[in-house]
């Protein structure tokens, strides 16, 4: 018998996942269902009204990859959640594998979706409607790649919250008005009014380009082409390039002219104001500077600024935990919350002076869920682990630390590769990928979790006594 599952153009993850839970509750196999919605000469029955005996179990991996393919424009991403959903319950943990064929097509899948939201944040452009009401109102025309409008418009509400907006697709439009965000059907791109502020955004364009410093290569890869018959500022771009090797020669032609008196100190102090980020950062410093303009991923979209590490720039000992919490990122400061205190304090009882190392994460960036008006922490994914790995390079290459101590999965894959279970490595030391030695504990937020007072002391104890052998092993040979 075959069934179809017909599923709605909007809240479609939330529907396929009734669906799925319907289906193998009944114990349907994936090629019994044409998610499509079935029609023909031998039309599907629709799937049980009601759930099944069946009990499907499966890691919260799955729906988090699933909450992201959902949203893939690929016809098929509903049959190959379902066949990995299938084989999950089936017992084959290696189904979301990068391994496995269908985990890898899924995890691409996933990142392709997540690479069309962060474009989407970024190359939106609106422009302002005219309107009695006392709230602004803007509108914008935009091509997503896949149905990312849905799962993107929650950072527009969140950004611009005191104003009315629409962002009009193809396939969907989202509405929000008077703080209320709803969606509707999509349609031609709408015949958006002039807007003054495009006009100023392109002179300011034209007039920050350097020809001297374009590289076609990286401006296509972080704008993609596709993108550019949206964005106000592309139009200019063909005729400056044109003009570029020209504006070169002048420029060179030109030299340097000698510097009026007094130029040196307001430059001076224009510099410090504005630092530039260097390529290559050279020092500890440059580097912090540097990071303040990290966009290497999306989580800098929300996070209210980077967390770069603190401590010793001569500390023989650097503590990595996963990310900066909710304080960590309105401060600035790594480790200041509730589990840096708890680090600090176990430190302190294990010999060794906070100031005294350097405490950094493996990520940067705040990575969070709004819930009201609270923030509540979210695990980084492998992707931004391995994205912020440059900075990570950079204190290490910099500090050069005689040991480091890495807290908790997230920073023990940042620095050695390996995503095992973290709980028999614990206390031992492993190899890192910059050629040093990284010794492994848990995070203090696990004691802080834990669900009974012996667990938290237990691992309260475990994380003393690796704090300890770390400083020990830090300490600088004798002469």
């Amino acid at each position: 018998m075959s069934y179809a599952a017909p599923l709605p153009a909007r809240g479609t993850f939330a529907a396929w996942r009734a669906a799925a839970r319907r289906a193998i509750s009944h114990r349907i196999a994936p090629d019994e269902i044409d998610w499509a919605g079935g029609g023909g000469l031998f039309a599907a029955a629709p799937l049980p009204a009601a759930p099944g005996p069946h009990v499907a179990h499966v890691p919260e991996s799955f729906v988090k990859l699933a909450g992201s393919v959902i949203w893939h424009s690929a016809p098929e991403r509903f049959a190959l959640l379902y066949q990995a959903l299938w084989r999950l319950d089936a017992g084959e943990t290696q189904a979301l594998s990068q391994a496995d064929p269908l985990g890898r097509r899924l995890n691409l899948m996933a990142k392709a979706v997540g690479r069309d939201i962060h474009k989407m944040h970024a190359f939106v452009r609106f422009r302002e409607l005219p309107g009695p009401g006392p709230r602004r109102s803007f509108a914008a025309w935009f091509e997503p790649e896949h149905n990312t409008l849905e799962p993107g418009s929650s950072f527009f509400a969140r950004r611009f919250a005191d104003m009315d907006w629409l962002i009009a697709t193809p396939g969907l439009t989202a509405r929000f008005e008077a703080g209320q965000l709803s969606f509707g059907p999509g349609g031609a791109r709408p015949d958006l009014p002039e807007d003054a502020s495009e006009a100023l955004w392109a002179t300011y364009f034209a007039n920050i380009f350097n020809p001297a410093r374009i590289k076609l290569s990286m401006m296509r890869s972080e704008m993609p082409k596709k993108y550019w018959r949206n964005l106000p500022e592309t139009r200019l771009i063909p005729e400056m390039l044109k003009d570029a090797e020209a504006r070169v020669a002048r420029m060179q032609a030109a030299g340097a002219s000698p510097a009026r008196p007094g130029a040196a100190p307001v430059s001076t102090r224009y510099r410090a104001a504005m630092p530039a980020a260097p390529e290559v950062p050279q020092s500890l410093t440059e580097a912090r500077e540097a990071a303040r303009h990290c966009r290497r991923c999306a989580l800098c979209e929300a996070a209210t600024q980077t967390v770069f590490g603190r401590g010793a720039p001569d500390a023989g000992l650097m503590i990595v935990g996963e990310q900066p919490g909710d304080r960590e990122d309105l401060e600035g400061e790594p480790f200041i919350g509730p589990a840096g205190a708890l680090l600090r304090g176990l430190l302190q009882e294990a010999g060794g002076a906070p100031e005294s190392v350097w405490l950094t994460n493996a990520v940067k960036h705040f990575k969070f869920t709004p819930r009201g008006k609270r923030r509540l922490h979210q695990a980084p994914d492998r992707g931004e682990v391995i994205a912020c790995r440059w900075w990570l390079g950079l204190e290490l290459q910099h500090l050069r630390p005689r040991l480091t101590l890495a807290l908790g999965a997230t920073a023990a894959f940042a620095l050695t590769g390996r995503d095992a279970p973290l709980a028999p490595r614990r206390g031992t030391v492993e190899t890192g990928l910059h050629g040093g030695p990284v010794l492994l504990s848990w995070h203090p937020a696990h004691a802080l979790r834990a669900p009974t007072p012996q667990q938290q002391a237990q691992i309260r104890a475990d994380l003393r006594a690796d704090l300890a052998l770390a400083l020990r092993m830090a300490e600088p040979d004798p002469a």
